[in-house]
């Protein structure tokens, strides 16, 4: 485990985690994480482990040592990675392919699936920014109109964020993009029931996965969406730069990468294999990365991680004042938190205070803005430990009040 030798107290790793137990001092070790940092957005960039590096560091050696030898293979070295990959994620072999992210991927679909200035593209109020201006860059180059189903919070186990955007499908609605678990909040969709009842409405379904693979458990062939794309440096902690996008059978004839290479003539999922020299080892790393996760116990780190997001989520929102943002059961090792009122509230302060907070807390949170209102959104992953939120909980009231007054004096 990397030294902390000379931190002050309150920046030393938690000696226990009781919520893991006696042995997560050497799980965590696994990640070479700053000690003197509170990494609480594993949601964020994710964090990759030495294991899964070390294989990384392998494969790049090879690569180097010699070029030619290295990319004469490679292409058999990413059918059987892609072939790993379809069997965790429950897809029949031919279904998935690798991106270098989910952005890429949702890009890649909407550039195959034809709109026209009579159809309608629909998002969410919670589709993740990039995505929503991908979406919009689609509809200025079709002439296809752009429909936003907002969909608020949901505020208890009676909320039905499925309603709105069913609700908004018109006779004139050919594509949905709607979130798994969407990215800024963390809150868990309906994604059969979306998915279902596009299909019954004659809607092809896009399902931005970003945070799926991994938390728990993806059944592609059960699920049946036209489209799906997923991260591995999220949940599954690869190397950034890899993603799934999975394509329903009835529409591979006409998927096809934004980079035309020497695998097209071949179709999908051929024609996504081989984009030209590039560094592939994060693709040939996901599997290294899902082997890792696995000696973990797969039951054993959801487990840890609902728990202790559940435990985050209580005490800091007890720290702020007790405020309830979002109903627990919908997030899935993320929580969410209201900030005081007026804190963080539009992209641009929530955007301010999450750097802050990074620098005078020293503790790594996504700030984000929603409806009007700022949130901090907490991760938790193996190599966290309660006394870290608690440590962030104790500190935020004074450090807000701050900020508040700040802001105060700058309107006055």
């Amino acid at each position: 485990m990397p030294t902390s030798a000379g931190l002050p107290p309150d920046r030393q790793p938690s000696p226990a985690n009781p919520l893991w137990g006696p042995d997560w001092l050497a799980v965590r070790a696994h990640w070479p994480l700053d000690p003197a940092v509170a990494h609480l957005n594993h949601g964020g960039f994710g964090a990759v482990p030495l294991p899964v590096l070390e294989h990384q560091d392998t494969l790049r050696r090879a690569m180097e040592r010699n070029p030619n030898a290295f990319f004469r293979d490679v292409e058999d070295q990413l059918e059987q990675a892609r072939l790993r990959v379809a069997a965790f994620l429950g897809s029949d072999p031919d279904g998935v392919v690798f991106v270098p992210n989910a952005t890429t991927g949702i890009s890649t679909v909407l550039a195959s699936v034809p709109l026209s200035p009579e159809d309608e593209l629909l998002v969410t109020s919670q589709t993740y920014p990039a995505i929503r201006v991908a979406a919009e860059h689609a509809c200025r180059r079709s002439g296809a109109r752009l429909v936003v189903a907002d969909v608020p919070l949901p505020a208890g186990p009676s909320a039905r964020p499925a309603d709105p955007i069913l609700a908004a499908v018109t006779d004139r609605t050919r594509l949905a993009i709607v979130d798994d678990v969407a990215s800024r909040t963390g809150v868990r969709f309906p994604i059969e029931e979306l998915v279902g009842g596009l299909r019954q409405r004659g809607v092809r379904s896009l399902v931005d996965a970003a945070h799926a693979p991994g938390l728990f458990d993806v059944r592609l062939k059960a699920l049946a969406a036209d489209y799906w794309v997923g991260n591995f440096h999220k949940w599954c902690c690869s190397p950034r730069g890899a993603a799934a996008l999975y394509v329903a059978p009835e529409h591979r004839e006409r998927l096809a990468p934004l980079v035309t290479s020497v695998g097209a003539p071949a179709g999908y999922p051929s024609s996504f294999g081989w984009l030209g020299t590039d560094d592939y080892t994060p693709y040939l790393c996901v599997p290294a990365a899902i082997a890792f996760l696995e000696s973990l116990g797969w039951d054993r780190l959801r487990g840890h991680n609902r728990a202790l997001a559940r435990m985050a989520e209580a005490v800091v929102r007890d720290a702020l004042g007790g405020e309830v943002a979002v109903d627990a059961g919908f997030a899935e090792s993320m929580a969410l938190v209201a900030l005081p009122s007026g804190l963080g509230a539009t992209p641009e302060a929530a955007g301010r205070l999450w750097s802050l907070v990074a620098e005078q807390l020293r503790a790594e949170v996504a700030v984000v803005a929603v409806g009007g209102r700022g949130y901090l959104r907490l991760s938790a992953q193996a190599y966290n430990a309660p006394a870290e939120y608690e440590r962030l909980a104790a500190a935020l009231p004074a450090f807000l009040a701050r900020q508040a007054g700040k802001a105060a004096g700058a309107a006055s």
